[in-house]
C-alpha cells in the first residue's frame, strides 16, 4: 500500500474530516480512503446491496455444484 502526505490542509477541512469520520465510525485515514475511492470510482458506490453481495461472491461458484438434500418428511408446524 502506498502512503500519501497532504500538506497545507486548512484546519477547517481537517476538523470537518474529523467530525465526518467520527460520525461514520472510522479513523480520519479511513474516511479519506473512502472519499478518494468514491470520487475516483463514482459508479461503484451506486450498486444496491444485492448487486454488491453477488459481485463479492461471484467467484466462489454459482451453486450448481451443490446437491440439495431430499425432503422425506413434511415441515413441522412451529411450536408457539
Amino acid at each position: 500500500m502506498a502512503t500519501i502526505n497532504i500538506r497545507n490542509l486548512d484546519e477547517s477541512i481537517k476538523a470537518q474530516l474529523r467530525v465526518q469520520a467520527a460520525r461514520h465510525g472510522h479513523s480520519m485515514e479511513e474516511e479519506v480512503r473512502l472519499i478518494l475511492r468514491r470520487s475516483l470510482n463514482p459508479g461503484e458506490g451506486e450498486k444496491g446491496l444485492g448487486s454488491r453481495i453477488r459481485a463479492r461472491f461471484s467467484g466462489s461458484g454459482n451453486g450448481e455444484d451443490l446437491a440439495l438434500p431430499s425432503r422425506e418428511e413434511a415441515p413441522r408446524a412451529p411450536d408457539l
